[in-house]
């Protein structure tokens, strides 16, 4: 079997988890990183044997890896995925997939076009709670999935957003603990619960005044299958409390894993301390199993670096479904639905309401401009549909107004 050549996109702090990953997958070759920083894309490089590169298209083309990593801030992600997708090599991101809808759907239609497989990091559905918990859904063991329950209290402090750049900002990072530490927790919701059909949602931040983006969140779900959920994530408990999932069925039966204790673990800097852990276990007959299951946690946790050990198992399960020509057990759509159902909650946010899912594309608003015989600009007139702005350059114009008037989409 020839190993696949693989590349990593981004060498930044979770870069070295992915290439410790890739260098024990007998399918994998770790042949390339790429980084724009060529200082650090020589000295990653350098460090676990592969060559380096400044520029994406001349990596695909010199290095000719089969599937990338994609490890850069998330607005980021897409261009990188679409670049490599439509020219035919598999692309694996790191959560989230990207920091939009939109950048998802351009992302899947071009590993479509391309013939490529996509595929989002979600490394925690391998951890065996997290896989008892499946089971137990999939055989019927608590009925239809009737409540879902995300509960994360964490924290991140002030250095924490001062050590990448682009972190706490909404144009750098896309958003704060919904896009950051929480794609992980709502990808298990979405993946035991279903899909969702109305979410209604609040962020704030509560104890991170130097940065923008949002530090607590919470929402109220309707799925599709008529159960329910909630949603309380935040960094803001210091030191960190615990991170859970849990899903309560219609025979009244619970199943939940505590897959984080204190606060996350921040990639490329601290390491996973405490084993992810079965904390609820109520299937009829099965109660007793807790403590079993719990022993069983606590031993897998002590055999592996837990910190390394998921990300491979995910990375191989992704390269040999490439081999197998299936689906990973992360797809790209799955990644996807966690962005729609973070962009609802905010979207549930700014315009006070609860919204549906599929989520329609927002409704652009236009503003009409004008400049002054000095050259100072003034808006006219401000949220309009585009149809009703061009209009109302059109009366402007036609009344013969010496001032130039344009339109301009409100931000």
């Amino acid at each position: 079997m020839t190993p696949m050549r693989v590349a990593l996109v981004g060498c930044g702090k979770v870069a070295g988890i992915h290439a410790t990953a890739l260098a024990a997958i007998p399918e994998a070759e770790f042949v390339a990183a790429c980084d724009v920083n060529a200082d650090r894309a020589n000295a990653f490089a350098a460090k676990y044997g592969a060559r380096p590169f400044t520029d994406l298209g001349t990596m695909l083309r010199d290095a000719r890896p089969g599937a990338i990593i994609i490890g850069t801030p998330h607005p980021m992600h897409a261009e990188a995925a679409i670049r490599a997708a439509e020219a035919g090599v598999h692309v694996l991101v790191e959560k989230p997939l990207a920091a939009s809808v939109a950048d998802c759907d351009r992302m899947l239609a071009a590993a479509k076009k391309g013939g490529a497989t996509l595929g989002v990091i979600s490394q925690r559905r391998f951890l065996e709670p997290v896989q008892r918990m499946k089971r137990a859904i999939d055989e019927g063991k608590i009925g239809k999935p009737a409540l879902g329950v995300f509960i994360q209290y964490s924290w991140r402090d002030a250095a924490y957003y001062l050590s990448d750049p682009w972190r706490g900002k909404w144009d750098t990072e896309g958003g704060g603990v919904l896009v950051n530490q929480s794609p992980h927790q709502l990808d298990i919701l979405l993946w035991l619960m279903g899909p969702v059909a109305e979410v209604s949602g609040y962020w704030a931040n509560l104890n991170h005044p130097t940065v923008e983006v949002d530090d607590t969140a919470v929402a109220s779900i309707r799925f599709k299958n008529g159960g329910l959920g909630s949603i309380i994530t935040s960094l803001s408990q210091k030191p960190g409390i615990y991170t859970k999932v849990h899903i309560h069925g219609s025979l009244g039966a619970s199943v939940g894993v505590e897959t984080d204790r204190g606060a996350t673990f921040i990639a490329g800097v601290s390491e996973i301390a405490e084993p992810p852990l079965t904390d609820l276990w109520t299937v009829p007959g099965e109660e007793k199993h807790l403590a079993e299951f719990q022993a069983q946690d606590r031993a897998s946790f002590a055999s592996v670096n837990a910190t390394v050990y998921y990300h491979m198992l995910q990375i191989r399960d992704f390269l040999q479904a490439i081999r197998e020509n299936r689906s990973p057990l992360v797809t790209g759509e799955d990644g996807r639905a966690v962005v729609e159902l973070f962009s609802a909650i905010y979207r549930s946010n700014q315009e006070k309401r609860a919204i549906t899912l599929p989520l329609a594309p927002p409704e652009e608003k236009w503003a009409v401009c004008r400049t002054d015989d000095t050259g100072n600009t003034f808006i006219v007139r401000e949220h309009l549909t585009r149809a009703e702005a061009d209009r109302v350059v059109a009366e402007f114009e036609a009344r013969g107004h010496k001032q130039t008037y344009w339109t301009e989409r409100e931000k």
